[in-house]
């Protein structure tokens, strides 16, 4: 039986084609409408893995991912895939001749985030439509065909949904990169490994810090600088308990080993801060 992926649907969204692009041909790929959903079935053992967006170059951390992990299901990250991300403007193909009169523009909101500049330009005073994801924005296309629509979405999708691409590569930045992350309920769960990718060990942790003391970021940061430990994040979200009270999210360049991370953890925890292992795994680049 074909191990079950889920994913950010529906078909063609480009966690799909990160999906497909990593696990190939073997696997049975599930959509999802929604990354809560996704990762609901997950922690319901209704598919082995669950793949979502975390982090994109252009926009940032996915914070419904983040916040879904640390306030709503306790998963691991055992796997990331980073892929390159093209965004395309496509439309039905019996409206390409009036694609420039769109009456509004619809994608995922961080994909509408993505193509600013060129939206500023080419459809000033147009419409912007958040839909819940790109493939859910060229599937809404092909199925009303009567609305002068444009989508921004990817390759797969114009395929999948019968789309002409009349602009392509409309990102602001050439350089736009989404960070996957594969999820499960276990913390030693691993998926295949893939030798012809390149790859890296990282771990990942959350940090509360005690609320009745000064200077406690700062010990957090020398507990990891003085075992020259490479912190390749840290970005801070709310905790929901009040204004001015957060958790930290870090990204350490290696993976859990016996000494050096466990230090640093037992020195935290001494501080009076809380600690929670989000996963240590390998980091892959499609």
């Amino acid at each position: 039986m074909s191990t079950r992926i889920g994913y950010l649907g529906p078909e063609a969204t480009f966690t799909h084609m990160a999906v497909t692009r990593f696990f190939g041909s073997e696997i049975m790929a599930v959509p999802y409408q929604t990354i809560p959903d996704c990762m609901d079935a997950v922690a319901g053992n209704e598919v082995k893995f669950a793949v979502v967006p975390l982090e994109n170059t252009i926009e940032g951390s996915v914070n419904l991912t983040v916040d879904y992990l640390v306030h709503e299901q306790h998963l691991y990250i055992c796997g990331e895939i980073t892929a390159p991300i093209a965004q395309h403007l496509m439309v039905n193909k019996g409206n390409t001749e009036k694609w420039k009169k769109a009456e509004k523009v619809y994608s995922h909101p961080h994909a509408l985030a993505q193509c600013h500049k060129y939206l500023h330009t080419n459809f000033r005073g147009i419409s912007l439509e958040n839909a819940p994801s790109t493939g859910a924005a060229a599937r809404y296309a092909s199925e009303h065909f009567e609305e002068r629509i444009a989508v921004i979405a990817n390759e797969m999708a114009a395929s999948v949904y019968n789309l002409e691409i009349v602009e392509r590569d409309i990102q602001d930045y050439s350089h736009n990169h989404t960070r996957f992350v594969i999820l499960h309920p276990s913390e030693d769960a691993e998926p295949a490994s893939f030798e012809s990718l390149s790859s890296r060990e990282k771990t990942t942790l959350v940090i509360t810090l005690p609320s009745d003391q000064s200077g406690t970021l700062h010990q957090v940061l020398s507990a990891f600088a003085w075992r020259r430990l490479n912190l390749s994040k840290i970005e801070s979200r709310p905790r929901k308990t009040g204004l001015g009270n957060y958790f930290f999210i870090i990204d350490i360049e290696q993976g859990m080993d016996s000494i050096l991370i466990p230090g640093a953890i037992s020195e935290l925890e001494a501080l009076g801060c809380g600690v929670k292992l989000l996963g240590s795994y390998k980091a892959y680049n499609l």
